[in-house]
C-alpha cells in the first residue's frame, strides 16, 4: 500500500508552487510477434492482473486514484457555470462583466461582436447559408486554376460550389474523378486504405441528383453536390458502421443516417463512404489491422494520426472538401494536426450524437476540412444539441464569427492569449514549438493579440481522470459483445486496451470523475483571464510506420503520450477546441496549433483559427 496523499481543495491551491513534470510514460513497445505474446500474457487470468498492477503502479495510477484523498465531488459530465455567470474581458483592460449584465438594446445577451446566431432548430441549409454571409466575399481566381504554380492546392468548397453554377463541372463529373482516384488507391504500393465501405454506383446515384438539382435551378445549399467521407463509427446508410472491426455490423444494423449525418444530406452533401480508422477508436495512430493503415499524405512511410485516420487523410489528398470524425481523446484534431488540415471539436452535446458508435461524456462527432471556412460551413450544418442535452447543459446558442465585418479585425486585437510556457514546449522536437511559437508572435505583431502566461496545475491528474473515463465508458459499450465471444476477433492493441479498462475499479470511476471538478475548477478559473488556450496539438509530428506493425498492430504508449499530450483536456472538461496548420517541419511533416476555448464558443477560436489561417498559409506537397 502507498502512502496516502491528501489534496487541499482546488480554491486553495497555491498556483505559485506549482511544478510542471514531464510526462514519463512506463510500457514496453510491441509489435510482431512480441504483442501477441504480452497480449496472451495479459489475458492470462493471475498473471495479467498481476503485471497489469505493476504498470498501473509505475504510471502512478494507484496513487492518484486510490492513495488519494480528493476533496471535490464527482462530475460524471461536463457541468459548465450558468450562462449568467459566464465572464468575459472587455478588450485588453482587466474589466471582468457577466454576460447576463451586457445586453443590447432589445434585452437580448451579446456573447461577443462579429458574430451570427444560428437557429439550431432551424433548417439546417439556413443555417450554411448563415455562415456563408460570414466568409469575405469569394473570388473566383483564388481557386487553384488561378495558382499553377503551386505544387498542389485543395479545391474549397467555394471553388466547387462556383465551378458547378458557371457550368465548369457538375458533381457527375467531379464523380467520376473521385471513383477513379478513390480505386486506384486500392493498387497503390504500399497500400493506402481510405475507407472500409465504398461504393461507386451509390456515389453515382447521389451525384447524378446533385446535377439535375443544378440543371433546374435548384441547388438546395451551397453544400450541394460536395464530396465528403463519413467516418466508420457514424451511421450513414446504406454503408454498415463497423467501428473499424470486422463484426460489429454482424451485431448492430444501420437502418437510417445519424443524425449530423442526415444534416448534411439534407444540404445536399454526397458520401463516397465510410472512411477507415483506428479500430473502435482506441488508439491515436490509425494503425488498423482488419482493412490496412491508411497512410499519411506528406509521408507515406509515415501515420496518419488517430483515431480519425481515413476522414484526415482523404481531406488532406484534395480527394473531399470534408469529412466527419469523431474525437474522444483528440481523435479528430490528433490526425488534423498530422496530416496539415483543419479539425474542430465543438462544445460537448453542441452536436447531436445519435447515429453513432461512440457516446458517453468525452467523445463529439466533428468536421475536419482543408481550410477553417469550409469546417464553418460543414459545422454550421451540422449543429444542434439534442432535447435531453439541452434541458440538462442550457447551451448558449451557437453562433459563428462574421468574418467579412471590420469589425472582425477589432475583436482579434481584444483577444488574450494563454500558453503555459513548459507545457507548450514539452514536445518531441523544439522544430513543433518554436514554429507555434512563432504564430503567437505574428498574431501580437500583425492583430495586436496579447499572449499571458498562465499555470495549469495536475496535468497528469488530468491525463488519468481521462484515461478512466474514456475507458470505462468504452468498456460499457463493448464489453456484452466481448463477453459474448467478440474479444479475439479485435486486434491486439485493441485488446490491451480493454485489459487496462477492466482493471479499473468503481472507485477509480469516481476519483476520475472528482478529478474533473477539480480540473473544470481550474480551467474556469483561467478564462476568467483569457480568452483561448494556446498550445501545439500535438507533442510530435507524423510517427513512422514500423514495418512489423502493419500486419498485427503496435502499442507505442510513449507515441501515444506525445500525440495526446495537449488534447485531451478539451474531451475531458466539454470544452471546444480547433486544430489549424501552421507550417512544416525540417523532414516536410505538418505541425498544428490548437486553439481551446471557453464552454460553447466556437466562434471565438474559429474566428482565431482563420487568422492563423491567414498568416500561415504555405504551399502544399503530398507524397502521392
Amino acid at each position: 500500500m502507498g502512502k496516502k496523499r491528501v489534496m487541499v481543495p482546488a480554491e486553495d491551491l497555491d498556483l505559485s508552487a506549482v511544478k510542471y513534470e514531464q510526462e514519463d510514460v512506463h510500457a514496453p513497445h510491441l509489435t510482431g510477434f512480441g504483442l501477441k505474446f504480452f497480449v496472451g500474457i495479459f489475458e492470462t487470468p493471475g498473471i495479467g492482473p498481476l503485471i497489469m498492477s505493476v504498470l498501473k503502479k509505475q504510471n502512478k495510477m494507484v496513487e492518484m486514484l486510490q492513495n488519494t484523498v480528493i476533496p471535490e465531488e464527482a462530475m460524471f459530465k461536463p457541468e459548465f457555470p450558468p450562462q449568467g455567470c459566464l465572464l468575459l474581458r472587455l478588450h485588453k483592460s482587466d474589466i471582468i462583466i457577466r454576460l447576463s449584465d451586457h445586453k443590447n438594446d432589445t434585452g437580448d445577451i451579446e456573447l461577443e461582436p462579429a458574430v451570427v446566431i444560428l437557429d439550431e432548430d432551424g433548417k439546417p441549409e439556413d443555417r450554411v447559408s448563415l455562415a456563408l454571409k460570414c466568409l469575405p466575399q469569394y473570388d473566383p481566381a483564388s481557386c487553384c486554376n488561378g495558382h499553377s504554380n503551386l505544387s498542389f492546392c485543395y479545391w474549397k468548397i467555394r471553388d466547387y460550389a462556383h465551378a458547378y453554377r458557371s457550368g465548369i463541372a457538375t458533381p457527375s463529373t467531379v464523380a467520376e474523378h473521385v471513383i477513379s482516384v478513390l480505386e486506384g488507391f486500392s493498387d497503390k504500393k504500399p497500400p493506402a486504405p481510405l475507407l472500409i465501405s465504398f461504393d461507386a454506383e451509390e456515389v453515382r446515384k447521389q451525384a447524378a441528383a446533385s446535377t439535375r438539382r443544378f440543371e433546374e435551378g435548384n441547388p438546395l445549399s451551397i453544400l450541394d453536390g460536395i464530396f465528403m467521407a463519413i467516418k466508420d463509427d457514424i451511421d450513414c446508410y446504406p454503408h454498415p458502421s463497423k467501428g473499424g472491426t470486422t463484426w460489429m455490423h454482424e451485431v448492430r444494423s444501420v437502418d437510417e443516417d445519424a443524425v449530423s449525418v442526415s444534416r448534411l444530406r439534407s444540404c445536399g452533401v454526397i458520401f463516397v463512404g465510410k472512411a477507415n480508422m483506428h479500430e473502435m477508436g482506441m488508439g491515436t495512430t490509425g494503425n488498423n489491422p482488419n482493412y490496412g493503415t491508411t497512410r499519411n499524405p506528406h509521408a507515406l512511410e509515415r501515420y496518419t494520426g488517430g483515431s480519425s485516420s481515413g476522414p484526415a487523410a482523404i481531406v488532406a489528398s484534395g480527394i473531399c472538401s470534408a469529412a466527419l470524425g469523431t474525437d474522444g481523446g483528440g481523435s479528430v484534431r490528433i490526425p488534423s494536426s498530422l496530416c496539415g488540415v483543419v479539425g474542430l471539436k465543438g462544445t460537448y452535446a453542441r452536436v447531436d450524437m445519435e447515429g453513432s458508435l461512440c457516446g458517453g461524456t468525452v467523445e463529439v462527432i466533428g468536421p475536419i476540412a482543408s481550410t477553417v471556412e469550409d469546417v464553418m460551413l460543414v459545422y454550421s450544418a451540422m449543429l444542434g444539441t439534442s432535447h435531453e442535452n439541452r434541458i440538462s447543459m442550457n447551451p448558449s446558442p451557437p453562433c459563428v464569427p462574421n468574418l467579412s465585418s471590420y469589425d472582425s479585425l477589432n475583436v482579434l486585437g481584444s483577444l488574450r492569449l494563454g500558453k503555459y510556457a513548459e507545457w507548450f514546449n514539452d514536445v518531441h522536437s523544439t522544430q513543433i514549438s518554436d514554429k507555434c511559437e512563432e504564430v503567437l508572435n505574428l498574431l501580437t505583431k500583425t492583430h495586436g493579440c496579447e499572449v499571458a502566461e498562465i499555470v495549469v496545475p495536475e496535468l497528469h491528474e488530468m491525463r488519468t481522470a481521462h484515461l478512466v473515463a474514456i475507458g470505462s465508458e468504452c468498456l460499457c459499450s463493448l464489453n456484452p459483445d466481448c463477453e459474448d465471444g467478440k474479444l479475439p476477433r479485435l486486434t491486439y492493441d485493441t485488446r490491451i486496451s480493454i485489459a487496462l479498462f477492466k482493471s479499473f475499479t468503481a472507485a477509480d470511476y469516481v476519483a476520475s470523475q472528482c478529478l474533473r471538478r477539480r480540473i473544470m475548477y481550474y480551467f474556469m478559473e483561467i478564462f476568467k483571464n483569457v480568452d483561448i488556450i494556446v498550445t501545439p496539438t500535438t507533442g510530435m509530428t507524423a510517427p513512422v510506420i514500423p514495418p512489423s506493425a502493419i500486419k498485427d498492430g503496435e502499442s507505442d504508449m510513449v507515441v501515444t503520450g506525445y500525440l495526446m499530450r495537449f488534447v485531451i483536456v478539451a474531451n475531458l472538461l466539454g470544452l471546444p477546441a480547433i486544430s489549424v496548420p501552421v507550417g512544416y517541419d525540417k523532414q516536410g511533416l505538418p505541425i498544428g496549433l490548437q486553439l481551446i476555448g471557453r464552454p460553447w464558443a466556437e466562434a471565438t477560436i474559429l474566428r482565431l483559427a482563420s487568422a492563423v489561417e491567414i498568416l500561415k498559409r504555405e504551399d502544399v506537397v503530398l507524397a502521392w
